[in-house]
């Protein structure tokens, strides 16, 4: 057999380490085209989730929207305030309006037809203008002409000056007493010269149902004695005149002059304050300038019947205490309706006299009166 070459296992040893380190490389290459293709395959599926938005991103999204929806909540909330106060206004302005009344239709004169109602206000304007109000006390007056077309004196006489003595006797008392004590006083003192000259104890016992009898016989005894001696036992038609008898005022004069003379003149009197004020004619509280100030509403012609129709409702009707607004004619035109008693069928059973179906103050009254339904007063110790 031939020797082995030490050389040749060397050379093959290292071809041997060569073509390995070159499978070596060509995994790595292999490797390195392998990811590079995995990495181009991959790019794709990156750029098609680009949409997704990242964390930061997304926080900044989220702000904006909430943003957006609480300046949205603010509109809405600024919109729902301005709508809310338009509101509250509205019904502030409503409530400060005066809420309508129901008030009865005008009345007959027998305040039994008031049987609709009608919605008025309860007040006139704040701000009635004087045309206004001229208007409104014109009309009232002539209302309550149709509901008293009898109103009269309510003090029983035949001659002036059974008037003037009447009426300086009624102060305190009521035109029923009077008129239930006149007819003995003038039975036995018929003229001025019999009452001047009169036992002032005997005028005084006759006089004691008129409550002051006493003062009230000084005082009929001294205009009786003055009109003997200054104007020949008549009683003077004139105002001037007349207020310098004792115990005669502007009241009392006008009394006489209106119903025993015929010259128009205005009587303030307790109910005629009561209901002038009331309707809002005045403020004034002096006799003197609610005479004054009512005068000039009304021509003077109308004076004495207005003074009557007031007179009149006030005493039947507007009472001081409880007025019956339910069976007032003149309840549309009234500020003070809804003071009294508003319910018709109450209010009916407050009316006096004949409008309740009650004899009236008068033992003589005018046939219109008796006519209208009216009844005579009984005479003192009657009823």
């Amino acid at each position: 057999m031939g020797e082995q070459d030490p050389g040749g296992g060397r050379k093959a040893a290292e071809a041997a380490k060569r073509a390995s380190g070159g499978a070596a490389a060509g995994g790595r290459k292999a490797a390195a085209a392998a990811g590079a293709g995995a990495a181009e395959k991959a790019a794709p599926a990156k750029k098609k989730a680009a949409p997704a938005k990242s964390p930061a991103a997304k926080k900044t999204a989220v702000k904006k929207t909430a943003g957006a929806k609480t300046a949205a909540k603010k509109t809405a909330t600024t919109k729902a305030a301005t709508k809310k106060a338009g509101a509250t206004n509205v019904s502030t302005k409503k409530a400060i309006r005066k809420k309508p009344v129901a008030v009865p239709e005008k009345g007959t004169a027998d305040v039994k037809g008031a049987s609709g109602v009608k919605t008025v206000s309860a007040k006139p304007p704040a701000t009635e203008s004087r045309t206004a109000l001229v208007r409104r006390a014109r009309r009232i007056n002539r209302e309550l002409a149709e509901v008293f077309p009898y109103a009269h004196p309510e003090l029983d006489f035949d001659n002036p000056f059974q008037l003037v003595v009447a009426t300086v006797l009624s102060a305190q008392t009521t035109d029923l007493r009077v008129n239930q004590t006149t007819p003995a006083l003038f039975a036995k003192y018929p003229t001025p010269e019999d009452l001047a000259a009169a036992n002032p104890e005997e005028v005084e016992e006759i006089l004691r149902p008129t409550g002051f009898f006493r003062a009230k016989t000084k005082s009929v005894m001294g205009l009786s004695k003055a009109l003997v001696e200054n104007y020949g036992g008549e009683v003077p038609g004139r105002l001037e005149e007349l207020v310098k008898l004792p115990g005669v005022g502007r009241k009392t004069a006008f009394v006489v002059l209106g119903n025993a003379f015929g010259r128009p003149g205005i009587t303030v009197d307790t109910h005629f304050q009561r209901l002038v004020r009331r309707w809002q004619w005045t403020e004034q509280t002096d006799p003197d300038k609610i005479e004054a100030e009512i005068g000039a509403l009304f021509p003077k012609s109308d004076w004495t019947d207005l003074s009557h129709h007031v007179i009149w409702h006030g005493r039947r009707i507007c009472h001081a205490r409880k007025p019956a607004c339910g069976a007032c004619p003149i309840a549309p035109l009234c500020p003070a309706y809804g003071e009294g008693e508003t319910d018709p069928e109450k209010a009916k059973k407050l009316l006096k006299y004949e409008k309740g179906g009650f004899p009236g103050q008068r033992l003589n009254p005018p046939q219109s009166y008796l006519d209208a339904g009216g009844k005579p007063a009984p005479p003192l110790g009657a009823g």
